[in-house]
């Protein structure tokens, strides 16, 4: 008995890297953000192709980098309450972050980055990721609801916890 749940426990670690997730899981409002989201696995034995990755509102910036093998591109639209940077009012901003044309073998994982600023009050933010594949896709967009957390859902969308600024300092 003691060897089958220290199997378990060994394999609970593996079992939560199956889901699309952020690596670094708080920051703290106003801070620049290294975001790298971990793709675990194709779909279904299936071959990755492309990783839609939805920014939410209070992410600003939000600049992907480059992947030997896959295209890059963002999506930008319209905000509903414009902001200031380096003077600047902003208008519109990055809604969407999209990796395509390169192939994530089912056997293997990845990492998907961008950075960008939080400038989100103290809150959870979700960033659906949409992971399609040559058979199939997979849409990692489920938030919790109250009383549960992302380990109640199949699919949960990754999540980062914003924290209220504790420190002083200006880091890019």
């Amino acid at each position: 008995m003691k060897r089958l749940a220290l199997l378990f426990s060994l394999a609970l670690p593996s079992l939560a890297f199956s889901h699309a997730a952020l690596e670094k899981k708080e920051v703290e409002t106003g801070s620049y953000y290294k975001g790298v989201v971990g793709i675990g696995h194709g779909c279904e034995g299936s071959t990755t192709t492309k990783v839609t990755i939805e920014i939410p509102a209070g992410v600003q910036r939000a600049k992907p980098m480059p992947k030997p093998g896959w295209n890059v591109e963002t999506v930008i639209t319209p905000l509903d309450t414009p902001y200031t940077a380096y003077g600047k009012k902003i208008t519109e901003d990055v809604s969407q972050i999209v990796w395509s044309g390169g192939e994530l073998l089912d056997a293997h994982f990845d990492e998907f980055t961008f950075k960008a600023k939080i400038a989100a009050a103290p809150q959870t933010l979700y960033f659906p990721t949409k992971q399609e594949c040559v058979s199939g896709e997979i849409y990692w967009s489920e938030i919790p609801t109250e009383g549960k957390t992302t380990h109640d859902y199949k699919s949960p969308a990754p999540a980062l916890k914003v924290l209220k600024k504790t420190t002083s300092g200006h880091n890019h």
